[in-house]
């Protein structure tokens, strides 16, 4: 039975999208899980960055329970979240040249290493650089991001590229431009976001990939437990404590 309420239209949209997701992205899924499987098998780190409200699903995959302990964000000041006031000033800071060099010249990332890139449009100035920057170091990259807006939108980086064009894995969330899935007549602008769901759950369907690919060679994920449950906090001092020097967010 079909529910016509904007709430159920909400829900069939995400779901469609996720549909979407799971069946058009596994190759790419699986690729990407098993490129941080190796990284961490190989002894390298995995970070995640993301701007604005795709911070969200970066944070998302980080120090999470049932999650890869070995996962930092990477933080650029003034652009994670919405914290930043005013916010407007986060967008802005996405659009300025040299800022991603910066902060990886003053970051722990290295040769070897892993970064999970998140840019819902990757047009901006900041992620396309910083995966530039990235690889230029050594490190592999995952880019999410929609790739319908490099075919329909402008690059706002000086070379006229987009995150996409700098991955080694790119997941397509498959988000339409402008990021709303509902509109009603009423209604004057498209409504109702849904890459926060799509995207939060293409990296949690990579992270479960990484875990498996690595207990597949014999390697115990370096998986954190709540620390809500009964010895949660006894295990994740244990994963702490045998990889301390891969783990940033507790310095």
């Amino acid at each position: 039975m079909s529910d016509s309420t904007p709430a159920g239209q909400f829900f069939d949209a995400a779901i469609a999208l996720l549909q979407r997701a799971r069946d058009e992205e596994a190759e790419n899924i699986e690729a990407a899980g098993t490129l941080l499987a190796d990284t961490v098998a190989d002894g390298g780190r995995l970070f995640a960055f993301g701007a604005g409200h795709s911070s969200l699903a970066a944070q998302d995959i980080v120090y999470r329970a049932g999650g890869l302990a070995l996962m930092n964000l990477l933080a650029v000041p003034g652009v994670v979240g919405v914290d930043v006031m005013p916010a407007t000033l986060g967008s802005a800071l996405e659009r300025v040249d040299g800022l991603a060099s910066a902060v990886l010249d003053s970051s722990p990332l290295r040769d070897g290493d892993a970064l999970v890139i998140i840019s819902l449009s990757g047009r901006n100035a900041l992620p396309v650089e910083m995966a530039m920057k990235a690889r230029a170091l050594g490190a592999r990259v995952i880019g999410v991001t929609s790739v319908a807006y490099a075919s329909e939108t402008s690059s706002r980086h000086v070379s006229g590229t987009y995150l996409k064009d700098h991955c080694d894995i790119v997941l397509d969330s498959k988000i339409a431009i402008g990021d709303a899935e509902l509109t009603l007549d009423t209604i004057p602008a498209p409504f109702a976001p849904a890459s926060t769901v799509v995207t939060a759950a293409l990296l949690q369907a990579v992270m479960a990939t990484a875990a498996a690919s690595l207990a597949d060679r014999g390697i115990e994920p370096p998986l954190l437990r709540s620390g809500n449950v009964d010895g949660g906090h006894d295990w994740n001092g244990k994963v702490f404590e045998k990889y301390g020097d891969r783990i940033f967010y507790r310095q």
